[in-house]
């Protein structure tokens, strides 16, 4: 489907885009309406960055290494 398909069918308001948007996810993340409407803005981009070529490790790969984990576990001992 083209943008210009896609804009008719969902059309250019918030809830529009919104639906497209909770449709993609659903697709590459497998998530469920309900938990995309539960995340927060910044948990989705944390779990698409993960995903994508920004990745959770330091590297930029995508793979969290030893490191991090070590400092994540570091930072949540006493909290």
């Amino acid at each position: 489907m083209s943008d210009t398909a896609a804009a008719r069918d969902f059309g250019d308001s918030f809830g529009g885009g919104a639906a497209r948007i909770a449709g993609q996810v659903g697709l590459l993340l497998g998530w469920s309406p309900d938990r995309f409407w539960q995340a927060t803005p910044e948990e989705l981009r944390a779990v698409l960055g993960a995903a994508g070529s920004g990745g959770a490790g330091g590297d930029g790969s995508g793979a969290i290494d030893r490191a991090t984990i070590s400092a994540m576990m570091e930072r949540d001992r006493h909290g």
